[in-house]
């Protein structure tokens, strides 16, 4: 497991009146907040909404990444991870795709605080995963790489060297990344190929070896870990083939080769491309784009699948497109980005996994390329 040692250690971060950044977490668990990403090609921008306490979302600020986006109408990234939170919720990720840099903000409530931007290494940065102050962005451009950062508590990036390692090929459709919750493992998905990788964590931040592990159901998007290890992934299903989509989860044995737990579990929805999972990693909820839904599936100790209720525990209105998808850092609340109809839906979690639909939260403009969306 990757930790950082020396002079990292002693610097601190300033934001506003010097906060620590145990400070902003603190104060961030005692209100919440969801964040857009933009992802304009002439400037990109984080659209912060403040969350009350019945999960309803006010805009407050937009704040400017120093960076270019990709642009684009629906989903131009293809990725989960393009806006993401530092595990204690001090910090916010962005990448800048059309500039090929990545973006740091200190966060306290929806307030953002710019901290650093810093070349990706690569070529069209579109997910980045943190854990332990060790950061790695994914390149889906070009070759295909993953390249490390270490993350002082300034929130300021270093690259680490040697540190970058490519995919199997180039322009290979790579779309997510996540550390594993013990930090041994990086897992990477390629969606041409329909690969989920593997790659040990070396002691100095570098990555072993790839483990390449074909998916066995078409469509693998993005990949998420409950707390207790399980991987899920996400799989948009055949193309062109209506509710075809599914949802599968995986044990990580050390060797890299991932067991499969539950496989094909259908989703009955269409382009179920994104997954977020509750903090007490009871439940996974699953955004199918293409039918406007959210499926449901209860965590088991094994790791096993159970669908909620009918499997589709909520719905936006039609042509909503949810892209991304968010829980509340309480575990209260599910937010999705919705493309086609330039908002974000709302949902309450009730106790036995069901959600309940509080409507509908901000205005842009539809279809004109947002992605990413996180909350706390």
């Amino acid at each position: 497991m990757f930790k950082v040692t020396g002079g990292l250690a002693a610097a601190a971060i300033t934001i506003g009146s010097l906060l620590s950044v145990t400070a902003l977490a603190e104060s961030n668990a005692k209100s919440g907040a969801v964040f857009v990403m933009t992802n304009a090609a002439t400037k990109n921008e984080i659209v912060a909404f403040e969350r009350s306490a019945n999960g309803s979302l006010t805009e407050t600020q937009r704040y400017d990444t120093q960076g270019r986006g990709s642009s684009g109408v629906t989903d131009p990234l293809g990725s989960q991870g393009s806006l993401t939170l530092s595990q204690d919720h001090s910090l916010l990720f962005a990448v800048n795709a059309g500039s090929g840099n990545i973006s740091v903000f200190g966060v306290r409530r929806s307030t953002l605080a710019f901290l650093d931007k810093v070349p990706s290494g690569g070529s069209e940065p579109v997910a980045i995963a943190e854990r332990q102050n060790l950061v790695y962005v994914l390149n889906a451009g070009a070759a295909g790489s993953l390249v490390g950062f270490t993350l002082d508590f300034g929130g300021h990036l270093n690259q680490i060297k040697s540190s970058t390692t490519f995919l199997t090929a180039a322009a290979s459709g790579g779309a997510s990344l996540a550390f594993s919750p013990d930090g041994q493992f990086l897992v990477v998905t390629e969606k041409i190929p329909n690969n989920i990788d593997v790659f040990r964590v070396n002691l100095d931040g570098t990555l072993g070896p790839i483990v390449v592990n074909q998916d066995a159901d078409p469509g693998i998007f993005s990949v998420s870990f409950a707390p207790n290890g399980t991987l899920i992934a996400s799989e948009t299903g055949t193309p062109g083939v209506t509710n075809s989509a599914t949802i599968s989860s995986y044990s990580t044995p050390a060797s890299g080769n991932l067991t499969p737990v539950s496989e094909h579990v259908p989703t009955f929805g269409t382009a179920n491309c994104w997954n977020a999972i509750t903090p007490d990693g009871k439940f996974v909820y699953v955004s199918n784009a293409g039918t406007a839904s959210i499926s449901g599936f209860t965590i088991g100790k094994n790791g096993s699948l159970t669908p909620i209720s009918g499997t589709i525990v909520g719905s936006n209105p039609q042509g909503s497109t949810n892209l991304d998808i968010a829980i509340s850092s309480d575990g209260k609340f599910v937010y999705t980005l919705n493309s086609g109809s330039g908002d974000i839906g709302v949902f309450e979690v009730e106790s036995d996994g069901t959600l309940n639909n509080l409507g509908i939260a901000g205005q842009f403009p539809k279809s004109e390329g947002y992605n990413g969306i996180a909350a706390l």
